[in-house]
């Protein structure tokens, strides 16, 4: 079954990765919400820019993340919702015993209860046209861990527990429930900390990257914003209806270690 046409709700999709899965739904004509904190007349161009770009509707749909009630309220402004990736995500790095509490609640309630309210709203739209994708982003840290990252690698630890929850709760439906595992990927803000890494490291850009950022991704190779779009339209797909339950790793072999 094709995606054009199926509307598509992204959130946190005004930059990185949920950007680039957004811009791979709207190339093949899915009706596409993009979405964010901020409210400014920058996402909108962003939507109305893409919208001309792929000749499909796109909408910009402000709404907290950290917030249920507007989380449920993006998925009912948007009227339609076949296709949910659930991506927004922030992170924070500190020792357990000085993790930030506010960090912590902020990094649960945006990585992980988020896509609790989403979901919840959007599962009787997919339900009510007879069709649904529920595709989580998590990541290699849903599936190992590392220091210092606590409240993330609970959180999307969590968000693959709910995933399979989701996709138990609708196997006997045509809707699926998958998460998408990536590792380190080349995004904007990972572009911005090269430089940096650089100095810091007195290394060469290439050196920087394949010894110091993907020391843990045997590849040496960042993913890509359109590799991770791409998963996501393969979970859309006819091919795979019997896919759902589980995680795909986009991860140049890190979580094979």
């Amino acid at each position: 079954m094709s995606v054009e046409g199926k509307t598509a709700i992204i959130t946190g999709s005004n930059s990185g990765i949920g950007l680039g899965i957004a811009r791979e739904m709207a190339r093949v004509g899915a009706h596409v919400i993009l979405n964010s904190f901020t409210d400014s007349d920058e996402d909108h161009s962003l939507a109305a820019d893409m919208a001309r770009e792929f000749g499909t509707d796109v909408r910009y749909i402000q709404a907290d993340m950290s917030k249920g009630d507007q989380c449920r309220a993006l998925i009912e402004a948007a009227g339609a919702c076949d296709i949910l990736i659930n991506n927004a995500g922030i992170q924070h790095v500190a020792p357990l015993d000085k993790f930030p509490v506010a960090k912590w609640d902020a990094i649960i309630a945006i990585n992980l209860n988020s896509s609790f309210h989403t979901t919840a709203a959007a599962l009787p739209m997919m339900r009510k046209a007879g069709w649904g994708r529920v595709i989580n982003i998590a990541s290699a840290h849903g599936l190992t861990a590392s220091p210092y990252k606590s409240a993330y690698v609970a959180a999307k630890h969590g968000i693959i527990g709910m995933t399979k929850v989701v996709a138990l709760e609708t196997a006997q439906e045509p809707i699926t429930a998958n998460a998408i595992c990536p590792g380190y990927v080349l995004t904007p803000l990972v572009e911005a900390q090269i430089p940096d890494t650089m100095a810091k490291y007195d290394m060469n850009r290439e050196d920087v990257i394949k010894k110091v950022m993907l020391e843990r991704q045997p590849s040496r190779e960042f993913a890509t914003v359109e590799q991770l779009g791409g998963t996501a339209l393969f979970l859309c797909s006819d091919a795979a209806a019997q896919i759902t339950g589980t995680t795909i790793s986009v991860d140049g072999g890190w979580t094979a270690l």
